[in-house]
This record gives structure tokens, C-alpha cells and sequence, in this order.
């Protein structure tokens, strides 16, 4: 992938958590799991489960707009970012509605969110009550060493399915899947909603995919490999996969986020179309 030389996002900040806050308890999902492997790419912060959405008490966060030098992975980060921003503010003003762009938080270790208190074992969020962006970038070498999905694009498709998130929030989706889950009957009907909007911010990172390809507005230069490297990542953290790798036994009503060829098809979906009408995961789930 080139990427050398493009424009990179101004709404970004960075900030740890001090002091001796409490951390979060893993809950739902694959028993036994880690807490990155469960909420990987998770549309909101598990921690606001248990801090009832409030920051938790006795920690201090320092924020700072970006002011020295950064690193290659944060560069990456901040350009793709930036190419989300021009993409998404396109096909929202085509449709006469405003994108609010969200913020990208760097962060190490731990961070107090607008959703509450969370550790880099969360992996990548988005918080809707802040609308931003929270990455602690050693997740990378998690996805790359862990669970064998290297290279730049992959990187790039984490960002950009957390995005993804932004946007439902912003079309009022998430709110109407919120609502849904208070309705339904059954942990698995739960799940299936959340099932639904993780597949479709996957679709709506392909989305972003496919125009930053079509019209390179950020300098961002694609091939068949960084395709194949975002399909890969897809597949690795899809739920059957994991559970698979982690427990030996596959349990579909578990499932949080898709299968790996849910994952897979519908990022491919978004790349190959480049039609936001085509992302209606719900129906196609019978939600």
C-alpha cells in the first residue's frame, strides 16, 4: 500500500489514564477469552457496562492535540483517518445531511472514555457519547503476531471499521439497535443485533475502501494484496474463528460480531459496490 505524502487528520489527540482507577470485568461473549479478543472492534466501550456510562472516579486523563513527532504506525493511523473524513463528508453531504467528524485518541495503557474506564485489553473503540476513536496502537502487534493479520492495510481497515461505528451513530442506527436489544427476549437476540451492526460497519469500512481507491483524494494507493490483507484480518477475528482457536467448540448464539465469512463478505461487499443501499445488514439477518 503507498500512503506516503497525504494529507493527516487535525482531530486527534492522545491521553492516558493516572492513578489507581478500576479497571473492567470481561463479560458475554467467548468464555475463558480475553478482553481484546471479545470486544475487538466493538461499536462501544465494554467498561460503560459497568460504570453505568459515568468516568470512573479518581482518575485524571491528560489530553493533548498531536504536537510532536509521530511514529510511522500513528502517521498511518492519522492519514487514514483523514481520508475517512474527506470520504465520509462526500457521501454525507450527496445526501444533504452534515458529517460530524469524530476524533482519533492515542492511547497507552488505559484511558478514561466517554463511556468509562478502559485498558488497551479492550483493543480499538468507538465511544458515541464523545464520538471518538480510542487506540492503543500496540494493538497492532497483537492483530499481526496473535492472530496473524499483518500489514498496513489491516491497520488501516481497524480505523476504518471503528468509523463505521461514527457513522451509525451519526444515522441514529445504534440508537435504534440499543432500543432493540431492551426489547429483545433472549441474550441470542441480542447478539444477533449486535451481530447485524458489527457486519455493517464492517460493509461501511469497504465502503470507505472503495472511493479512497476510486479517487485516491488522500494519496492513498491500493492493490490486490491490501484487499487480501483486510479480508484476512476479517476472517481471523471472526467468531467462529476465535472460538474455534480459543475453546475448540463453535457456539452460534454467542456470536458478537459474525463469522469470518460474514466479516469477509460483507467488507467485500462495501469495497465492491460502493453503494451505502447495499448495507442493510439487519434485513439481511431478518432483524
Amino acid at each position: 500500500m503507498q500512503w506516503f505524502g497525504g494529507r493527516e487528520s487535525d482531530n486527534v489527540e492522545e491521553g492516558s489514564s493516572s492513578g489507581g482507577g478500576r479497571g473492567f470485568a470481561v463479560g458475554g461473549g467467548i468464555v475463558g477469552l480475553i478482553g481484546m479478543v471479545i470486544y475487538m472492534f466493538t461499536g462501544f466501550n465494554p467498561a460503560a457496562l459497568l460504570n453505568g456510562g459515568q468516568d470512573s472516579s479518581g482518575q485524571q486523563q491528560v489530553s493533548t492535540h498531536v504536537a510532536h513527532a509521530r511514529t510511522k504506525q500513528e502517521k498511518l493511523a492519522m492519514m487514514v483517518f483523514a481520508g475517512t473524513e474527506d470520504v465520509w463528508d462526500s457521501l454525507f453531504r450527496a445526501q444533504n445531511k452534515t458529517y460530524e467528524k469524530p476524533v482519533l485518541h492515542f492511547f497507552t495503557g488505559s484511558v478514561d472514555a466517554g463511556c468509562g474506564f478502559a485498558s488497551s485489553a479492550t483493543g480499538p473503540f468507538y465511544c458515541p457519547q464523545d464520538q471518538k476513536v480510542y487506540i492503543d496502537l500496540s494493538f497492532y502487534n497483537e492483530l499481526s503476531d496473535k492472530f496473524g493479520a499483518p500489514g498496513e492495510f489491516a491497520q488501516a481497515y481497524v480505523i476504518a471499521h471503528e468509523v463505521g461505528h461514527h457513522v451509525q451513530n451519526l444515522l441514529g442506527v445504534s440508537q435504534k439497535v440499543e432500543n432493540a436489544e431492551s426489547q429483545a427476549g433472549s441474550e441470542a437476540e441480542r447478539n444477533k443485533y449486535s451481530v447485524a451492526l458489527e457486519l455493517q460497519a464492517d460493509f461501511y469500512a469497504g465502503i470507505w475502501a472503495h472511493y479512497e481507491n476510486k479517487y485516491h483524494q488522500n494519496g492513498l494507493v491500493l492493490n490486490e494484496a491490501d484487499i487480501s490483507s483486510a479480508l484476512n484480518a476479517a476472517k481471523q477475528i471472526g467468531d467462529d474463528h476465535l472460538q474455534q482457536e480459543t475453546q475448540g467448540r463453535v457456539e452460534p448464539d454467542s456470536f458478537t460480531h459474525g463469522t469470518s465469512a460474514q466479516r469477509m463478505y460483507w467488507f467485500k461487499k462495501g469495497f465492491d459496490s460502493g453503494d451505502l443501499s447495499e448495507g442493510n445488514t439487519f434485513k439481511e439477518m431478518g432483524l
